[in-house]
C-alpha cells in the first residue's frame, strides 16, 4: 500500500483530525469524539484513536479539566458554573486547581463579576435590585451564599 493510499485510510484521517484537534487545545473526550463522528469518523475508529491517545498521553480528561475550570475561573465564573459545564463536556472529576480555592476567592471572585456590571452601590433597602444581581451572580455560577456576601460589600465598605 503507497503512502497516498494510507493517507486516505479512514483511521489515518482520524488520527490526523485528532492531532490537529488537540494542538489548538486541551479536548474533553467526550467532545473530542463529538468533532470526530461531525466529521463521519467511524465510531470503531473513533474509540481505538481516542483510546491509543489517552495511552499516550495526549487526551486527558483530568489536564482537560485543570486547564479549562482555570480559565473559566479567571473569567468570572463561579464552581456552579464550571461544574455544569465541565459535566456537558463529559468529564466529571473537579480539578485539583479548583478544589484548592478558598471560599473566599470564590467571593472575590463574585465582588468583582457584579463591580465589573453593576458597580458597588450600597443596596440596603432596594430589593428589586438586589435580586436583580443575584441572579447576575447565579446565572455566573456562584452559589447563594457567595452571592449574598457580594451583594453585602458597597464601595464604601471596601474602602475602610
Amino acid at each position: 500500500m503507497g503512502k497516498a493510499e494510507d493517507m486516505d485510510a479512514p483511521e489515518y484521517k482520524a488520527r490526523a483530525t485528532a492531532m490537529r484537534l488537540l494542538a489548538r487545545r486541551e479536548h474533553s473526550r467526550v467532545e473530542l469524539a463529538r468533532k470526530l463522528r461531525q466529521r463521519q469518523v467511524p465510531a470503531d475508529i473513533i474509540a481505538t484513536v481516542l483510546d491509543e491517545y489517552e495511552q499516550e498521553g495526549w487526551l486527558s480528561d483530568e489536564r482537560f479539566a485543570e486547564a479549562y475550570g482555570r480559565q473559566r475561573f479567571d473569567l468570572g465564573y463561579g464552581p456552579l458554573r464550571i461544574r455544569s459545564e465541565l459535566q456537558q463536556r463529559g468529564v466529571s472529576i473537579w480539578p485539583d486547581s479548583l478544589a484548592g480555592i478558598p471560599e473566599q476567592d470564590w467571593v472575590t471572585q463574585a465582588i468583582r463579576a457584579r463591580e465589573k456590571k453593576f458597580g458597588l452601590h450600597n443596596l440596603s433597602g432596594d430589593w428589586p435590585e438586589k435580586a436583580r444581581q443575584a441572579r447576575f451572580l447565579a446565572q455566573r455560577g456562584f452559589t447563594g451564599e457567595q452571592s449574598e456576601s457580594a451583594i453585602e460589600v458597597s464601595a464604601s465598605g471596601l474602602a475602610s
